[in-house]
């Protein structure tokens, strides 16, 4: 076995990135955003930002990219102006009613075109009055994150009041922490029910503020995943801080370490903050995983995929939102893990595996999800032969995968390979 690490070269956040470019743009571009993430969605967003910024077209199609659409949607119902916007055939379907609601609330005539409370929209833009607002968020935290960043644009700021629990709290705290690494100010009641940001300051932001994005936790599950299915080979992530990280998918350090996969965060002698994640799997895991998905949702399909390729029994929970996703993922693990040789059961609080043994296939379809596509991917360790349609679906949050998949498959077959 050789005993140098192996750098896998992870994408930069676009959860981080799409934010600080929202932020970037209602602010007037006072900040200097270093290693943006090249995944679809942020290059999306920052096309269609281009484009209203310079006023080009009035119409916005945002493809099957829910975050982007959602975070443009408020964005527009504050520009003054008649907007449009849309996206494909899934977009339509995946819910905006709460946002649309809120943004109703305050004044904000939004008229949807074909069904109420969906995609596509027409806006009248106008910058409203009024600063207290409810939202629903326990279908998306992605409603709250949009409100939250366009407070700074209101006259007297925003408090918007959560009326359920949120779903994906973790990510509306990535936001918060945005904003006040702005120079915005914020703040949260004791219940995580009431949000405050401040309107933008009379003298503006800093501006030439360097801002570093992190790499991506939600990308390193998949990471994870491969050292769990190779252990004893040790991978380096550099880049990808576990320490003051404020992506909350970093728990995938510790579920996995139930997989049998151990994590070592090691600081650069040489720059400060520079930290670097070094995992390897050991062959020992837990005989059950059970586990509440409800903050960090996206995590789930690599998990499932792991914990059956294991033979690990798994109960996991906190799914519902899972079926609001780029495709309906329950029912897209259910359908591939079937044809692996692995059922399932659903109840209607969580999903449930027993220890199986997978068998190889032919192919598995990725459903045009990147995520499906990226946990499926990870079975080609073990199943060389073994196709995921669509592959290229993972260009939307984790371009390089497929090639860095392929250089942990060298490396196994280099070890596998007897001595000259």
């Amino acid at each position: 076995m050789k005993t140098n690490d192996l750098h896998i070269e992870l994408p930069t956040s676009k959860s981080i990135s799409n934010r600080w470019l929202v932020l970037n743009h209602i602010a007037g571009y006072p900040f200097v955003l270093r290693n943006l993430s090249t995944a679809d969605d942020t290059q999306l967003l920052q096309t269609l930002l281009g484009q209203l910024r310079r006023g080009t077209s009035t119409h916005f199609h945002c493809h099957n990219a829910g975050t982007v659409a959602r975070f443009l949607l408020a964005l527009l119902a504050v520009t003054p102006g008649h907007w449009s916007l849309g996206g494909d055939t899934r977009l339509k379907q995946r819910p905006f009613a709460p946002l649309i609601n809120a943004l109703r609330s305050m004044g904000c005539q939004i008229l949807c075109t074909e069904q109420e409370g969906c995609l596509p929209v027409e806006i009248e833009g106008y910058i409203p009055q009024r600063k207290m607002v409810e939202i629903d968020p326990s279908a998306s935290s992605q409603f709250v994150s949009a409100m939250l960043l366009i407070g700074p644009l209101l006259p007297q700021g925003l408090t918007l009041t959560l009326t359920d629990r949120a779903a994906s709290r973790p990510y509306i705290d990535m936001t918060l922490a945005i904003l006040n690494q702005a120079g915005i100010e914020t703040s949260v009641s004791p219940n995580r029910r009431v949000y405050r940001v401040s309107t933008m300051p009379a003298d503006g932001l800093k501006r030439n503020l360097a801002i570093n994005i992190e790499r991506d936790w939600s990308a390193a599950a998949y990471i994870y995943a491969a050292a769990a299915l190779v252990p004893g080979i040790r991978l380096r992530m550099p880049g990808l801080p576990l320490t003051n990280s404020c992506q909350g998918d970093r728990v995938v350090a510790q579920i996995f370490e139930r997989l049998g996969v151990t994590t070592r965060e090691v600081k650069s002698p040489y720059r400060t903050n520079v930290r670097s994640i070094t995992v390897q799997g050991t062959n020992t895991h837990d005989n059950l995983l059970e586990y509440n998905f409800t903050d960090c949702p996206d995590l789930l399909p690599p998990v499932l995929v792991t914990c059956a390729a294991l033979g690990v029994r798994a109960r996991l929970r906190g799914i519902k939102n899972l079926r609001l996703k780029e495709s309906d993922r329950i029912e897209a693990l259910q359908q591939e893990l079937k044809v692996l040789g692995a059922s399932t059961t659903l109840t209607a609080t969580e999903l449930r595996l027993p220890s199986t043994h997978l068998h190889p296939a032919a192919s598995v379809s990725s459903h045009t999800d990147h995520r499906i596509a990226m946990a499926f991917g990870i079975l080609t360790l073990i199943f060389p032969d073994l196709i995921v349609e669509d592959p290229e679906q993972v260009t939307k949050s984790f371009p390089d995968f497929w090639n860095q998949l392929e250089t942990i498959r060298k490396t196994i077959h280099d070890d596998d390979s007897p001595s000259s």
